[in-house]
């Protein structure tokens, strides 16, 4: 059965293969706890066949909606992520290493949606909040901002007796 991010490992001649993919909210509803739901992208596949081997080269481009870290608002978020994959041919399916596939030689095709989701996740910052505007001020929504400051503490040390305690014992050591 042919799958709709797949590319053909057996049957295809030597030499250079172009495969065009579209990413979008229906691959991501695939994945159950991805907190990315919403994505407008396109996949293209450069695939170099050799008689043992497959060299491939995966550019993604594109954006996918995501939640802001500090005010959880909802932000498009730009991926470009550039990546390659070399698959070889064996007895059996072995993926040891995150960039080597090894496929068994009567397989016919290579499913890379697990590879596009975790390529698109890998090309996200670790921190990810609202860009700020050209005059340095963030793009936030102001409504949750003004509740985080309320609910801000400058001193966390402050009030509490028991760091003081805490402190005479580290310091006594």
């Amino acid at each position: 059965m042919s799958g709709i991010y797949s590319i053909p490992v057996s049957g295809q001649k030597e030499g250079h293969h172009s495969f065009h993919f579209e990413i979008n909210n229906k691959f991501f509803d695939q994945f159950e706890e991805s907190e990315i739901k919403e994505g407008t992208l396109t996949a293209i596949v450069e695939a170099e066949r050799h008689s043992s081997h497959i060299g491939i080269s995966i550019v993604i481009r594109g954006s996918v909606r995501i939640c802001c870290d500090r005010c959880l608002g909802m932000m498009d978020f730009p991926v470009e992520s550039d990546n390659r994959l070399l698959v070889r041919f064996g007895a059996e399916r072995e993926e040891y290493d995150p960039e080597i596939i090894t496929l068994p030689r009567d397989e016919s095709e290579l499913d890379l949606s697990q590879y596009f989701y975790d390529f698109i996740n890998l090309s996200l910052p670790i921190k990810r909040i609202h860009p700020d505007d050209a005059d340095g001020n963030s793009t936030c929504d102001p409504q949750m901002l003004r509740k985080l400051n309320e609910y801000l503490v400058d001193d966390e040390n402050s009030g509490d007796p028991g760091w003081e305690d805490l402190k005479k014992l580290m310091n006594g050591n």
